[in-house]
C-alpha cells in the first residue's frame, strides 16, 4: 500500500507521495511514487501512483514511450492540448494495461488496481489535477474539495478536511500534506519513509520545488514530535 496527496490551490499545487510498497510482511521494498514529467516554462505534468506496482510502472513506462518515440495517431501526454486531454490519455493508459494485465493474472487472484493523481499546467492554461480511477474514469479537484489522495488515505484525511482552503498558502500546505502524512505514518506500517515532495507555483509550468524526505530529516521529526505535543495539549484542554 501507500499514500499520495495533492493539493489545488489558487498559489500552486503541493504533491507528496511515500515510497513504501508492501507485497506482504517479509516483502517490502522502496519504490519512486512521484513522477515528474516537464518542458520548464512550457508544460508540467506530475504524476501519482498507488495500488499494483506491476500496473503502474507498465503504464508509465507506455506513457514514456509515447513522449520518447512519438507515432502518428498514438497521443502524448507531453503534446496533449488540454490537462482534459492529458487526463484522459493517462485513464486510458492505465485502463488498458490493467485490462491486459488482468487476463494474465486471472486464475492466480492478484489484485491488479491501480490509482493516480495527475497534477499539471501547460502555458496558457490553468492548473489541474485529476483523481484517475482503475478503470480509467476520473474526477478534478475543485475549490470545494481542493485535494486528491490516493492509497491508504484515511488517517490524514482529517487534518485536511480542517485546515485546507483555495487560499491556503503554499507553506502552510506543505506543512499540511506532511503532517497528514505523519497521521498516517504513525496508523499504518504499509506505509513508509523516504518521502518525496513537490511544490508547482502558479502559472510556473515546472516543478518549483522538489525534496526526498529521509527517516533521518530532523525537520520532519521535530515537526511530527511538535504535532504530538499540541494534540496532547489540546486534548488535556478540552472539558466535558
Amino acid at each position: 500500500m501507500t499514500y499520495c496527496v495533492g493539493l489545488l490551490l489558487k498559489a500552486g499545487m503541493v504533491l507528496l507521495s511515500d515510497t513504501r510498497t508492501n507485497a506482504g510482511l517479509d516483502n517490502i521494498a522502496t519504490y519512486r511514487k512521484m513522477f515528474v514529467f516537464e518542458d520548464p516554462g512550457e508544460r508540467v505534468v506530475t504524476l501519482l501512483t498507488a495500488g499494483s506496482l506491476s500496473v503502474t510502472q507498465t503504464t508509465l513506462a507506455r506513457l514514456r514511450e509515447a513522449i520518447d518515440h512519438p507515432e502518428e495517431g498514438v497521443p502524448s501526454i507531453m503534446t496533449a492540448q488540454t490537462m482534459l486531454d492529458v487526463a484522459e490519455i493517462v485513464g486510458n493508459t492505465l485502463a488498458s494495461v490493467r485490462h491486459d494485465i488482468d487476463a494474465r493474472m486471472e486464475a492466480s487472484k492478484v489484485s491488479t488496481s491501480a490509482s493516480m493523481i495527475v497534477a499539471g499546467q501547460r502555458k496558457g492554461g490553468t492548473m489541474r489535477m485529476f483523481l484517475i480511477y482503475p478503470e480509467g474514469n476520473f474526477i478534478e479537484a475543485t475549490e470545494d474539495t481542493p485535494y486528491l489522495q490516493i492509497g491508504e488515505h484515511k488517517y490524514g484525511k482529517p487534518i485536511l478536511d480542517r485546515v485546507v482552503t483555495p487560499e491556503t498558502s503554499l507553506d502552510d500546505a506543505r506543512k499540511a500534506v506532511l503532517l497528514s502524512m505523519d497521521s498516517t505514518l504513525r496508523s499504518n506500517l504499509s506505509v513508509g519513509m523516504p518521502l518525496d515532495f513537490a511544490v508547482i507555483e502558479k502559472d510556473a509550468c515546472r516543478v518549483s520545488r522538489r525534496q526526498r524526505i529521509e527517516a533521518q530529516d530532523e525537520d520532519f521529526r521535530a515537526m511530527s514530535q511538535a504535532w504530538s505535543n499540541a494534540l496532547r495539549d489540546g486534548f488535556q484542554k478540552i472539558r466535558i
